[in-house]
């Protein structure tokens, strides 16, 4: 029905600095639409898939499962083992905080579960951070606080065990 119009290659720049702008803004759908732009002519653009991971990531609660699995999609075409690890941590965190605020009467254990997850990818994160780089900790120490503030517990295991 339409045929999208190509950016320029010496707009990327430009449009690159646009998508976190609006990703500030707290719009993660014009960020992520501007991210395909850029995808669609610069294919391998690291920071372009970032912002889109991100802002996939921010709508979760508009689509949660499509939105998710795109984002985790992404993350194989980073080429930073740190990358791919801590963004993955982020999905993962970013799903948990959505189902804690909007999720039914018994979504604990799944919120824990997932916290639990972005916890172990903050965790493969540090192992491969570069020095001087912290964010992997900083995020693993924000979910342990929201497991505890929370009260969040592990779904219960069988009887007996």
């Amino acid at each position: 029905m339409f045929e999208f119009k190509p950016l320029s290659p010496e707009g990327v720049e430009a449009a690159l600095e646009r998508a976190e702008h609006y990703r500030l803004l707290n719009e993660p759908r014009e960020a992520e639409s501007i991210c395909r732009d850029i995808l669609a002519i610069e294919p391998d653009n690291q920071r372009a898939t970032i912002l889109l991971i991100l802002a996939l990531s921010e709508q979760l609660g508009d689509g949660g499962g499509e939105y998710e699995a795109e984002a985790r999609d992404h993350l194989k075409k980073l080429n930073s083992e740190y990358e791919r690890n801590y963004y993955a941590g982020i999905v993962c965190e970013r799903r948990a905080k959505e189902l804690l605020a909007h999720g039914t009467l018994g979504s604990g254990p799944m919120v824990y579960h997932l916290l639990r997850d972005a916890m172990t990818w903050f965790e493969k994160a540090e192992d491969c951070s570069p020095p001087g780089n912290d964010d992997s900790v900083l995020r693993w120490n924000t979910c342990a606080r929201i497991i505890l503030k929370n009260r969040l517990r592990p779904p219960p295991g069988p009887p007996g065990t």
